[in-house]
Parts: C-alpha cells; sequence; structure tokens
C-alpha cells in the first residue's frame, strides 16, 4: 500500500457546532483528533499537504461488520426510549455518551441489549432501519452487509414477518432514496445459545419469511463460554440454503477460535480476529485464501478486547499479507463512524490517500457484491482517487 505524510486534519464531525451539545460527537472528534497523522515539518508535495479526512469523507467505499441496533444514532436511541419510558436507556442523548461507556466486553454486551429492547414494533424496525442507510449514505458508503439479529426482536414479540417486511421496505427505500444498497447477515447471539441458533436457521433459511436482502450467516455475542464448534449443524444449513459464512471470531479469545471458525463453521470473513496476530500458521493460512479479516479498531479499544491503538494489530495483518478490510461495528455506542476508522487505519498504516483508498477496495473485494457491482464500485473509488490528486 502507499504510504507518505498528510496534513493534520480537522475533526470530521461537529463542524459549526459547540462542544457540549452533542456528547458522543464530542467524543467523535477527540477520537479523529487522536487518530490524525502528525503535521509534517519538512517540506511537502501538494498531495501530501492535503487534508486526508476531507479525502476519506468523499471516498467511496462498502461497510462489511455493522450492526443493525449497534448503529443507532443517539437520536434515535433517544427517541425509542422516550417511546417506551419503561427501558432503562435514557431518553436524553447527552445522558447517552455516559452511557454507552464500556468497562468491558461483558459490560458492551449488556448495554447493548438494553438498546434491543427499546426495539419494539415493526415501526420501531422501520425507523432503525432507514436511520442507519440515512447515516451510512452520509459517509459515502455505496454498499453494506449489516448484520440484524432477529432472534433478539422475534423473541420480545415482533412477529416474524413483520419484522422482514419492515427491514426489507427501509432498505428498498434507502436504495431509492440515498443509493446506498444494503445486505443483510442474520447472526445467531451466542450469548442466547443452542435455541438462538435454531431460531435464526429457520428464519434465514425458511422460504416463507426469509427476507430477499438476506446473502450471509454470521455469529456475535461473547466468545468466552461459547464455542464455535457447537454452532456448525446451524451454519451447515444456512450454507446449503446459499448463505455465506461471516462469524465473529478471535476477538476476545484466542486464534484457536478463529480456527475453530474456519473449521467448524467454514468462514468465508472473520468479524475482528483480533487475535490472529498471535498466530503465525493461521496468518499465512488466512492470506494465502484471501479469508478477509473484518477489522473494526474502534470498537477493539472499546471492549477492551485491546488496550492502546498503537498496540493493535492491523499492522501484523497487513505485512501478513491478510486481506484487511476498515469497518465500524457499532459506531455511536463507540462514538465513531466509518469515516473515522478509515482515518484510524491509515495513521496505524500510515496511509496516503492512494493507501486509504486500497483499503476501501480491499472491503469491496471482500464483500458478497455480484461482479458488475464490485467493478463499478471499484471503478468509482479510482476515479475519485485520480480526480482528487489531479487537483
Amino acid at each position: 500500500m502507499s504510504r507518505s505524510p498528510a496534513s493534520r486534519p480537522a475533526p470530521l464531525a461537529g463542524r459549526g457546532r459547540r462542544p457540549g451539545e452533542d456528547p458522543l460527537t464530542d467524543r467523535l472528534d477527540a477520537t479523529a483528533a487522536a487518530a490524525a497523522p502528525a503535521t509534517p515539518t519538512g517540506p511537502t508535495t501538494n498531495a501530501g499537504a492535503r487534508d486526508l479526512h476531507a479525502f476519506i469523507a468523499g471516498l467511496p467505499k462498502a461497510e462489511l461488520h455493522v450492526h443493525h441496533v449497534g448503529s443507532a444514532s443517539p437520536r434515535i436511541v433517544a427517541e425509542l426510549a422516550a417511546r417506551h419510558p419503561d427501558s432503562r436507556v435514557p431518553s436524553d442523548p447527552e445522558a447517552l455518551a455516559d452511557y454507552f461507556t464500556f468497562t468491558d466486553f461483558a459490560h458492551f454486551i449488556d448495554v447493548y441489549l438494553s438498546v434491543v429492547d427499546v426495539i419494539r414494533t415493526p415501526e420501531d424496525v422501520r425507523l432503525l432501519t432507514y436511520e442507519v442507510a440515512r447515516d451510512l449514505a452520509r459517509q459515502q458508503v455505496r454498499y453494506a452487509e449489516l448484520t440484524i439479529t432477529p432472534y433478539s426482536s422475534t423473541r420480545r414479540g415482533i412477529d416474524e414477518r413483520a419484522f422482514m417486511d419492515a427491514i426489507e421496505d427501509a432498505r428498498k427505500a434507502a436504495e431509492a432514496e440515498f443509493g446506498t444498497v444494503l445486505r443483510w447477515c442474520f447472526d445467531i447471539p451466542g450469548e442466547a445459545g443452542l435455541e438462538s441458533a435454531e431460531v435464526t436457521a429457520r428464519l434465514a433459511t425458511d422460504d416463507r419469511v426469509r427476507p430477499e436482502g438476506l446473502i450471509s450467516f454470521g455469529l456475535g455475542g461473547p466468545e468466552i463460554g461459547v464455542p464455535r464448534p457447537q454452532f456448525k449443524p446451524y451454519f451447515d444449513r444456512a450454507i446449503a440454503a446459499g448463505l455465506r459464512s461471516v462469524p465473529h471470531a478471535g476477538e476476545t479469545t484466542g486464534p484457536e477460535t478463529v480456527w475453530d471458525a474456519l473449521t467448524h463453521l467454514r468462514a468465508e470473513r472473520i468479524g475482528h480476529g483480533t487475535s490472529a496476530a498471535r498466530d503465525e500458521k493461521l496468518l499465512a493460512h488466512l492470506a494465502e485464501h484471501r479469508i478477509a479479516l473484518e477489522v473494526c479498531p474502534t470498537s477493539n479499544i472499546a471492549t477492551r478486547a485491546v488496550r492502546t491503538l498503537d498496540e493493535h494489530p492491523i499492522k501484523e495483518f497487513v505485512r501478513a499479507g491478510v486481506l484487511v478490510t476498515i469497518n465500524s461495528d457499532d459506531p455511536p455506542m463507540f462514538g465513531t463512524d466509518l469515516n473515522n476508522e478509515y482515518a484510524v487505519a491509515a495513521r496505524l498504516l500510515d496511509l496516503d490517500e492512494r493507501g486509504t483508498a486500497d483499503l476501501a477496495k480491499n472491503a469491496v473485494e471482500a464483500s458478497f457484491l455480484d461482479g458488475p457491482g464490485k467493478a463499478r464500485i471499484t471503478a468509482e473509488i479510482d476515479t475519485y482517487t485520480a480526480a482528487w490528486l489531479a487537483d
């Protein structure tokens, strides 16, 4: 990937906004400032002096690891909490900033499930999905594979068909209005056990309820105490029905969990895979077979999966030749967004505009978009980058 210094960028969000008006956006600004490359001290080329954040903001992108509920903006979470005042989720956007401060991964899961609990009707589902698409479009995301956990909503009483109708209606409206193409990954919430696996597999494979936009099957939630091999029968059913395998693995456990996902769940991409850096044989396997890692740097810090950004293993992944994609996971909960994650990755990997564009093309390559769709977005990335550098 190309490397060159870049100038210190302006904050990604909050321009024209007074500090304190939106605490979560304040956190995003602070994260962006921390991720910014140092200002060059010597002479720079015209391209090297450009604002890399501005380049990232306009860069066409694909997002492969982003969660439906975890993408709810503070405004939407507050609105949903106000609709359901018996929830413990704050309805004040300012209070959400503290609420979304996590002590560890288990605490994150607890908070995440409390947000799930304010999504109780098909209208809630439709609102959330449509607004997530709006936020993706704002970041120039052309294509996104959104991870949805239908079990969490249907077990709370939302009718299965009504749930599917709500996400599909929002998907089609978003594509028509914003131009952002959404596809679904149905994932098993690991903390809910094999009952949730059975329900998720049924919803993903039954043609009477399976939504048109569904393309993949995943496994999320805690890894500790939730071994991957027990989910093999459910992944086998999903794969037989034509879905792609994209489990989380190696985020809070060791590389053996990634091996289990590859061996038992036939993973085609790995969610996080942070601990893979500790196993050279595993890295070589991932690189040889072009099995992409869905890397979410800020998420890994927020959940304490990685101690600091400078210790993040993304550099080891790239050195080993692994196909690395950049993603946002649960962006408002972690005070980030996809543009900021690209800025973080650019700093950690010392990338200029061309190198950052290569990261965007990695996500397109690793996506489950069809060939013409991949070619179209890749060409758009190249055209945008060439025009930026020629300006």
